[in-house]
């Protein structure tokens, strides 16, 4: 009965993660042409400051989920990562999350440094993007891709 509820968890924190990254990278960039800088820079500083509020808490869930679905479920198929195509996908899944991770504690490190730039967000969000992008299609692939 635990594992319905972590993996809910797990994917109502994936989509909202997801979901703010991919509004940040395929709206947010777009809109920055038609508003002045004054009023772009007014939007990207309420953003970041919700951002920066929420999702700490949403990586929490969406990591402490997804530990317990690998403590409960999938500790076997990492006992051996290579034996099977389900246990690469995974590993690589992981690898990538804890990337991810890696992305936002260096983007607070950043913001509390004080050395966030534009272009740092850039990249971070660009990468993050890819990053999202290849972890969808792994937790898919490793359901229905076999070797």
């Amino acid at each position: 009965m635990i594992y319905p509820f972590l993996l809910t968890l797990h994917l109502f924190a994936a989509l909202i993660f997801i979901g703010t990254v991919f509004f940040e990278v395929l709206f947010l960039e777009s809109i920055r042409k038609q508003l002045s800088a004054k009023v772009m820079l007014l939007v990207e500083q309420g953003i970041g400051r919700r951002a920066r509020t929420l999702m700490p808490w949403v990586l929490l869930v969406l990591f402490g989920a997804g530990l317990g679905m690998v403590w409960l479920r999938y500790l076997p198929a990492l006992a051996s990562p290579l034996a099977s195509s389900f246990g690469t996908l995974l590993t690589l899944k992981i690898i990538l999350a804890v990337s991810v991770l890696l992305h936002f504690l260096g983007a607070m490190f950043l913001f509390r440094s004080e050395r966030m730039n534009a272009r740092y967000l850039h990249f971070i969000h660009g990468s993050l993007f890819c990053h999202m992008v290849a972890i969808v299609l792994l937790a898919k692939g490793m359901f229905y891709l076999t070797w």
